[in-house]
């Protein structure tokens, strides 16, 4: 407590007061030697007399209510010549929280610390369960947005230590098996990797849920904790660990679900807003947990679908080196509809690439029954013309809303004979001599009736060809000519092998947002 007065007896007497009632108390004479303990000592409450030799109680208390930092500090103000009700009215009005005037009595003195007291302490709490709140919100968007989980461990604990203020932990299993622990210290808060015994989560099972699903708080004895992590420092430690028993939530959705465990060092023991505020982040761990391991599995399905779709290998080709790339998009769980294929149809080789409308299981079913489609329009003699009519007439008859680019590509190796037929795809990529695309060819597939042209020209030895999917150029803030001028640059300027250009490729346009699939060969010189 501050006590304010410039009149030395009643400073004692008031301050006789406060300490007779358990209270620690601080002095002042002056106005501003009062505004320099309350900045510097943060007082839980002001005993402050209206007059003051520098400066009239009144503007103190208007300073101490007008500072952010200090508003939230009770003033009484206590006065035996401002008695009027015009003085209580002005102090109550100028930021007081209570007005005493003299001759006051000790009980009715003490009775008004202690209601004010209970005031401040009750919006105390309010405001630090608001800002925890506030916190809890922030850091589960946080966790949600998380992508690994390493990094939803790692916020877990960081929000945890910054919202308790105490040292915290989490442990969680993710797809692969292998437990993850992350630990978190104040004031810094930053989550470290910590070593963990396989078996943990089942050792902490044990003392609360067991494998029953549902949430549990539960506080275990440093002796207990400690010998479940022997690195956890419980007694203190150099490294600022420290300790003694640790309260923690244990998590499991549904029966049969991994569990997640995130726990905090209880000393001193957690009030039940701590306890509520740790229940509520376990389970948004669990829960988040929970989606991301489920996004990990989806994607993982979806990727082994996809590859079942492709060709499983390409058929040795005498003559031609060919090099081909299938890179999934980064952040699409669906499968998409991009698709290569390359055949052997005797002394010349079918390649093929093509684009399916949109990213879903029908798009992929598509793709696989246009490859299907095309496998068995080779099966007789080879015309690159009916072969693309079938694919238009599948899509037009069975999927009516569905369109598609595809781009036909049959070569004689020994030869260099080559035929391109082209609906609505990127043209293939001459390279060679002058590194051009070859032209447009006719309307993509599943739109109308259409007589699609085959093109005739030669490939010449050492001469390549390459042929790729939008998903490898197309960006929202870039032109696609640009795009394209680039991939031609970097083929005219390669003088390197079809795997590292390829690569490089990849390399040069990164992470996409869509699915890319490319071809690349070569004709090789004659034996």
């Amino acid at each position: 407590m501050l006590v304010v007065d410039d009149t030395p007896t009643k400073l004692y007497i008031l301050s006789s007061w406060l300490r007779r009632s358990g209270h620690e108390v601080l002095q002042a004479t002056g106005g501003v030697e009062a505004l320099g303990k309350v900045r510097d000592l943060r007082p839980d409450l002001v005993v402050l007399d209206v007059r003051l030799p520098d400066m009239s109680g009144y503007e103190v208390c208007e300073r101490i209510k007008a500072d952010e930092a200090t508003s939230s500090i009770p003033v009484i103000q206590i006065s035996g010549a401002a008695i009027t009700p015009a003085d209580r009215t002005q102090g109550l009005e100028r930021g007081a929280d209570a007005y005493l005037a003299e001759p006051v009595e000790p009980d009715e003195f003490a009775a008004t610390v202690e209601a004010t007291l209970r005031y401040y302490r009750a919006r105390q709490r309010a405001e630090r369960m608001a800002n925890r709140l506030a916190t809890l919100t922030e850091v589960t968007l946080e966790m949600n947005s998380a992508d690994t989980f390493e990094a939803l461990l790692s916020t877990a604990v960081e929000g945890a230590s910054r919202i308790l203020g105490r040292r915290a932990g989490a442990l969680a299993i993710p797809p692969d098996g292998r437990t993850r622990r992350f630990v978190a210290t104040p004031p810094s808060t930053v989550a470290v990797s910590k070593a963990v015994a396989p078996d943990l989560l089942l050792r902490i099972g044990a003392m609360s849920l067991g494998n029953a699903a549902g949430t549990q708080v539960f506080t275990a004895p440093a002796e207990e904790w400690l010998q479940l992590m022997p690195d956890a420092g419980v007694g203190g430690g150099d490294d600022g660990d420290g300790g003694g028993d640790a309260t923690a939530v244990f998590c499991r959705t549904k029966v049969g679900r991994p569990p997640v465990c995130l726990g905090v060092y209880a000393a001193p023991p957690l009030d039940p807003d701590e306890t509520n505020i740790l229940r509520q982040l376990g389970q948004a761990l669990a829960l988040t947990a929970d989606a991301l391991r489920a996004y990990a599995e989806e994607h993982a399905i979806a990727l082994t679908l996809q590859r079942s779709l492709l060709p499983a290998r390409i058929p040795d080709t005498p003559g031609l080196e060919i090099s081909w790339r299938y890179q999934p998009a980064v952040d699409n769980v669906e499968v998409g509809g991009d698709f290569y294929e390359v055949l052997r149809l005797g002394d010349q080789v079918l390649l093929a690439i093509g684009d399916v409308q949109g990213h879903s299981l029908v798009a992929a079913t598509v793709m696989a029954e246009l490859r299907h489609a095309l496998r068995a329009s080779l099966l007789g003699p080879v015309d690159l013309s009916a072969s693309m009519a079938l694919l238009n007439n599948v899509l037009r008859c069975y999927h009516r809303r569905m369109t598609a680019t595809v781009c036909l590509v049959l070569i004689n190796p020994a030869t260099g004979e080559m035929e391109i037929a082209n609906a609505g795809h990127i043209p293939p990529l001459l390279i060679g001599g002058e590194t051009r695309y070859h032209g447009l060819g006719n309307l993509l597939l599943g739109v109308a009736d259409e007589t699609y042209r085959v093109d005739r020209l030669t490939l010449g030895e050492e001469e390549s060809v390459l042929m790729f999917t939008d998903g490898l150029i197309e960006d929202r803030d870039k032109l696609l000519d640009e795009s394209l001028e680039i991939v031609r640059s970097m083929a005219e300027a390669s003088d390197e092998g079809l795997e590292p250009f390829c690569d490089r490729l990849i390399r040069q346009f990164g992470a996409r947002e869509d699915d890319v699939a490319l071809v690349a060969f070569r004709r090789t010189k004659a034996a």
